[in-house]
Parts: C-alpha cells; sequence; structure tokens
C-alpha cells in the first residue's frame, strides 16, 4: 500500500462530499458511507478505513503473534490484500470492520504457516548429521592403506594373492598353502620377497610398512 493510498485527506468541514458515487454533507462519514465508498474504489474511503480500522487489525495481529514488527507486516498485508480485492466486499453481506478481520485472521494463519515451514526446513537441516571431523593422523593413515593396497596390486599372482591372504585375511603359511595346493616353502618365499620390494616402494613413496 502506498503512502498516498492511506494519506489521502479526509474533508472535515460541512460541505459536500463524494465517497464513490455517494454525495454527502456531513462532518463525519458514517461506517456505511466508508464501506459503500470502499466498494466503489475510494481511495478516501480506504483511507479512512486505516484510520478507523487498522488499530483493531494491528492489536489483534500483535495478540497473535507478539511481535510488534510482524503485526506492522501483517497489518498493511490486510489492507493491501483488501484493496486489490475491494470489488468482492459486499456491504450487504457484512460491515467492513468484519470483512477486515475475515482478512486479517486469514493473513495471521498465512504468518503462522509460513513460521511453520521455516521450523521444519531448520529442523530437517538440523537433523543431518554433520560430516565426520577427520584427524591429520586419520587422513595420513588412510592414505597409507591405499598407498600398501596398491603396490600389493602390483606385485601380481600368485605372490599378490598370497600377502593378501596373510595380511587381510589373517591366514597362517600352512592354511595358504593348503588353499592354494603350494609348498609352504614356496609360499614363505614369495612372502619374503614381496614384502622386501614392498619396503624398497615404500621406502620411495615415504610410507611405513
Amino acid at each position: 500500500m502506498t503512502a498516498a493510498l492511506i494519506a489521502a485527506p479526509i474533508p472535515r468541514s460541512r460541505v459536500p462530499v463524494r465517497f464513490g458515487t455517494i454525495r454527502v454533507m456531513v462532518t463525519e462519514f458514517s461506517d456505511a458511507d466508508v464501506a459503500l465508498g470502499f466498494r466503489q474504489g475510494s481511495e478516501d474511503a480506504l483511507a479512512e478505513a486505516y484510520r478507523r480500522w487498522s488499530g483493531i487489525v494491528h492489536g489483534t495481529a500483535l495478540r497473535a503473534t507478539g511481535n510488534p514488527e510482524d503485526a506492522a507486516d501483517i497489518t498493511q498485508a490486510v489492507f493491501v490484500s483488501a484493496w486489490r480485492g475491494h470489488r468482492t466486499y459486499r456491504p450487504d453481506a457484512g460491515s467492513l470492520p468484519g470483512w477486515l478481520m475475515t482478512i486479517t485472521r486469514r493473513r495471521i494463519a498465512d504468518h503462522w504457516e509460513s513460521r511453520s515451514r521455516q521450523a521444519r526446513t531448520q529442523a530437517a537441516v538440523e537433523a543431518v548429521d554433520p560430516a565426520p571431523q577427520v584427524s591429520p593422523a586419520e587422513v595420513e593413515r588412510v592414505a597409507a592403506q591405499m598407498v600398501v593396497a596398491d603396490e600389493i596390486a602390483r606385485l601380481g599372482d600368485p605372490a599378490g594373492r598370497i600377502v593378501r591372504m596373510a595380511f587381510y585375511d589373517d591366514l597362517t603359511h600352512a592354511q595358504i598353502a593348503d588353499q592354494l595346493q603350494m609348498p609352504i616353502g614356496t609360499v614363505k618365499s614369495h612372502i619374503r620377497r614381496s614384502l622386501v620390494r614392498l619396503r624398497a616402494r615404500m621406502v620411495v613413496d615415504d610410507v611405513a610398512l
């Protein structure tokens, strides 16, 4: 709502005054005059309606929200909505302040629905587990494991497979020899040679083994 709409001059002297198609000789307009002028699109009637009933609208909004800023926003929204829909107002169906209060209740409901959506969104965001904090030591450990796994893969078979069975599956030399149908001495030789190769590669990559 613009300032011009709510601050239009309202005649107070006893002279002919026109609200829409109404021409009256009064010092104060009746509620019925204001209502009919409002329905007909008179900006003078809008200004008078605001003067008379904005306090009631604001007080209702303030009691509902407990926040002066929210109440002011709701009051503004009520009169903007009312003015935009002034042609839908029917004076014969009810008083203008009653119609304004109906709009007020709707805007208050809209206000709380908006707050509810914001609260649900905030709760959903807070419910998401934050990213785990990984220490530098943990990062280094994981990186070392990845390097070792890559180096073991380079050993090829059967050496790489034997090393994985020994260190990842925690099998004894005898168990490995039995599963692979291989002499235990050959298993030990593969593991010994593989460890030598891995240590040499880890020294190059500066990774402890």
